[in-house]
């Protein structure tokens, strides 16, 4: 409104009276609200100017979008690939078709709101129609009644049935991905609704050997205190199956961190691999031998003369 010259100068000098004549659309015309509001979940079940404004889609509203974990192997988002997924979900049931009345029977329209669930006051006030929408009373929103119950469903129209599903993984897939899958959600409130969507959040189980970050990985290598002062060749297990070996500087102090680089996981969309992150830890005996206890008497008294004590 305000970018509008003739409307904004209508607004400084008469504010809201001096656009009470322009309609929704003058004002808010060029908004996209969906580019605004989209994507935070909020499932109108429209456009939102629509939803806003009183223009509703055609056709009962969908279902509701369920949401469910898909735990995979980190060889999984390296590779790429289908993985089983086993969950459970609310469908219509087969035997009343989602109606909830015994087959042969149909539910009964409700008198007071027409079927529709909604109850509809209507008035003017300075000259702008308003209108309350509100769950009907006498059928608290449903729009029918159910005299005659399906036995298999117990009237509620739907059973819960478990679903087997082959979900497709691709190649360095980041934590916590959603993945969707259409019409796999909730059924619609009302019969001939479409489902909602399914969203598969993926995340990786954990590992053996290596925890993720990103494309890199990180992975736990404990050696003695001789082979971090001396010196060593590791080997160093991969997620491609192939140890490698790795030189272990001598002097080597706690918490040292080796790179790996390219033996990681692959960056998602893109060419590259992460790093593979070897973190040193050094081994302190807690129960050392009579002999182990004798040579590290000697290594310490050998520091000793060394600092001159």
């Amino acid at each position: 409104m305000l970018s509008d010259p003739r409307k904004r100068a209508e607004y400084d000098a008469h504010g809201f009276a001096g656009v009470a004549d322009f309609s929704p659309q003058d004002l808010f015309a060029g908004i996209n609200f969906d580019d605004i509001f989209g994507g935070l979940n909020f499932n109108f079940g429209g456009g939102l100017f629509d939803t806003f404004f009183g223009r509703r889609p055609s056709g009962p509203p969908r279902g509701e979008n369920i949401e469910v974990v898909l735990e995979v192997p980190l060889e999984r988002v390296l590779r790429g690939g289908e993985e089983k997924l086993r969950y459970q979900r609310p469908a219509n049931c087969p035997t009343c078709h989602g109606s909830g009345a015994k087959p042969g029977t149909a539910p009964r329209k409700c008198d007071a709101c027409g079927g529709t669930g909604r109850k509809v006051e209507s008035r003017r006030q300075k000259g702008v129609m308003l209108q309350q929408i509100s769950t009907c009373p006498a059928c608290g929103g449903g729009g029918t009644f159910i005299e005659q119950r399906c036995p298999e469903c117990k009237g509620s129209g739907r059973i819960v049935r478990d679903e087997t599903l082959m979900v497709k993984i691709p190649v360095g897939i980041e934590e916590g991905t959603a993945l969707r899958v259409a019409g796999h959600g909730l059924p619609g409130d009302r019969a001939g609704s479409a489902p909602g969507d399914l969203f598969v959040v993926v995340r990786s189980l954990p590992h053996e050997h290596f925890e993720r970050a990103g494309p890199d990985l990180w992975h736990l290598q404990v050696v003695e205190v001789a082979d971090a002062v001396l010196g060593d060749t590791l080997q160093v297990p991969t997620l491609d199956g192939k140890p490698v070996d790795v030189a272990l500087a001598p002097g080597t102090q706690p918490e040292t961190v080796l790179r790996l680089r390219g033996k990681g996981l692959p960056e998602f969309g893109g060419s590259r691999r992460g790093d593979l992150l070897v973190r040193i830890k050094v081994r302190i005996p807690e129960r050392p031998s009579a002999e182990e206890r004798r040579l590290y008497q000697q290594l310490r008294a050998a520091g000793d003369a060394r600092k001159g004590r």
